[in-house]
């Protein structure tokens, strides 16, 4: 006897091969039959007609810390997505000495902008091994995690806080080289690295400071044990970015491991950069490389406060000086007239590190502590010349007549040309990912990349057709990062299945809500569409009952070298 049935669904296997009316059996958390199914069934569900396809695979999330109090990921398994990635951009929770936590929680704090009071509340350290992280997080998991060792966490375990200042030995390489393997041999489907990011002394993370050497011995390591390259390259620079390209193939080659690199998206500031980094992307995969860029489907919106410290001001020394300070100070400062004029003259230059172009007078009150209808939605440069004052001024009078509560929000400042995208998602050298779930959490809702994907880019734009998104959301994922038995609807396949409507699946909009621990907020976005999601087999989300009590996920496997 079967455990499941989903009948009467339009099938999309993940192939890309034409979607076909047809059942799924499962038995055991695991595909049997796909078609026509017979035979009896504890549970049989009835598909309707709506498409039935893989769970979809998200590539780069930065669920590390939410999975400790979240095993679901919310709200990314509602969209659909059955199979994580954490551990991106060269920060992972583990391997990680006891003494060495407040430095990462900093760290992550800047760089994936996770409120610090969520942050400290919601992770009780138990483990320091990246064998013991997994243990600590696997009993309540109800999403599968691919997880990712970050190379920054690496160097730090080897070298103590030596890894934030100089070059690795030799033998520093090698201690290196044996930790790797001891991670991918726990879990890890591969490492993460990043040439740009930096720490909340905005000094460069610890694997920007590794050498040509050590990181090709990693490589070496990846190559032996089946692991992926995942890297954040300067996306902004084009001839940076070809430059890093090379590297990553010429690693791809002499390894025989699959790269990333996340994200690669349309920027106002360098209209041509995305066809010129394609077009190196292509040469070097023709020569036997596989680099495959990560692409966000989204337009990139932003919001910022002055209550926390924010990567919006990292350009902008006294701006983000003032907002690492205690809230009184803070509040002391902005209420300072000699202060107040040196922010506004600061701002007067900014530039983000992305390269986006940004008019802080384009910015618009979003959201607020104690609301003002006079105030919310409109654009910050109307309110300065109502007042006869400097954008910054005007910036810093809402939030200080808020306690700082104000966010303020910035829409489709980049990746915002619709019709270019759509033909760059197209590509099938592009990957769908750079969805950054789990991290900038005040700053913007990624959740919904899937359905946006669906929605904007199948109906909207016509670029492709459902087969082919879906095949980009699961089985090409799997394929790239090595995941065993996974991204396809094939007999032996493990069970994550999700049964969606074609015409209606969606992001929701984006909405605040304090569901973080310690209350913390966050934005999120609600899913659209979405009529199941299986995990193993089990029923882990509905719509009509939301979030079911299954804890089906698991540390996904990898297909070894």
């Amino acid at each position: 006897m079967l455990d499941l049935v989903i009948r009467n669904g339009l099938i999309c296997d993940g192939s890309g091969a034409p979607a076909y009316r047809g059942d799924v059996g499962v038995r055991d958390g695991r595909i049997v039959a796909v078609g026509e199914v017979s035979g009896e069934a504890r549970e049989t569900v009835d598909a309707g007609g709506r498409v039935i396809a893989p769970g979809f695979i998200d590539p780069h999330t930065h669920y590390d810390a939410q999975l400790v109090w979240d095993g679901l990921a919310q709200p990314s398994l509602e969209h659909g997505v059955t199979t994580v990635m954490p551990g991106n951009c060269s920060l992972s929770l583990a391997p990680l000495r006891a003494e060495h936590r407040d430095l990462l929680g900093a760290t992550f704090r800047k760089i994936e902008e996770m409120p610090k009071n969520a942050f400290d509340a919601g992770l009780t350290w138990t483990w320091e091994s990246f064998a013991d992280y997994l243990a600590a997080i696997r009993a309540g998991l109800g999403v599968n995690v691919a997880p990712l060792v970050g190379h920054s966490l690496v160097r730090l375990w080897v070298m103590g806080l030596d890894a934030r200042e100089r070059a690795a030995t030799d033998a520093e390489i090698a201690e290196m080289q044996r930790l790797l393997a001891e991670c991918l041999d726990a879990g890890a489907v591969g490492m993460s690295g990043s040439w740009v990011d930096i720490d909340h002394e905005l000094r460069p993370v610890p694997a920007r400071l590794a050498e040509p050497k050590e990181l090709d011995a990693l490589c070496a390591t990846l190559g032996e044990k089946g692991g992926i390259l995942q890297i954040v390259p300067e996306f902004w620079d084009a001839d940076l970015l070809c430059a890093r390209i090379d590297l990553l193939a010429d690693l791809s080659r002499k390894h025989r491991i699959a790269t990333t690199f996340s994200p690669l998206f349309d920027s106002n500031a360098a209209p041509e950069l995305v066809g010129i980094a394609l077009d190196r992307v292509r040469l070097q995969t023709a020569h036997g490389a596989r680099v495959v860029p990560q692409m966000q489907t989204r337009p990139i919106d932003l919001s910022f406060d002055l209550g926390a410290p924010m990567s919006t001001f990292a350009t902008l020394p006294g701006w983000w000086a003032m907002t690492l300070l205690p809230h009184a100070e803070k509040l002391a400062q902005l209420s300072d007239p000699e202060r107040r004029a040196a922010l506004a003259a600061e701002m007067d230059h900014f530039m983000m590190p992305i390269g986006l172009q940004i008019d802080f007078a384009d910015s618009y009150v979003k959201r607020m502590g104690k609301p003002d209808p006079a105030l919310i939605g409109r654009r910050v440069g109307d309110i300065a010349a109502e007042r006869g004052c400097h954008i910054a001024e005007a910036i810093i009078d809402i939030a200080l007549a808020d306690d700082l509560a104000t966010s303020f929000g910035l829409d489709a400042i980049g990746h915002n040309d619709d019709a270019k995208i759509a033909t760059m998602l197209a590509d099938p050298l592009i990957g769908i990912g750079a969805g950054d779930g789990g991290a900038h959490v005040t700053n913007f809702a990624t959740y919904g990349d899937t359905g946006y994907l669906f929605s904007r880019y199948v109906r909207g734009f016509d670029a492709m057709p459902l087969e082919t998104a879906v095949r980009k959301l699961t089985h090409d994922v799997a394929q790239l990062w090595g995941l065993r038995q996974r991204g396809l609807l094939r007999p032996g396949y493990a069970a994550d299945v999700v049964v969606f409507d074609a015409e209606t699946i969606d992001r929701g909009p984006e909405i605040p809500v304090e569901d973080l621990p310690a209350d913390g907020f966050r934005y999120i976005r609600r899913a659209r569409g979405i009529d199941r999601v299986f995990v193993n087999g089990a029923l882990a989300y509905s719509q009509d009952a939301g979030y079911a009590p299954a804890r089906a996920g698991v540390i996904a496997e990898r297909i070894a070298a």
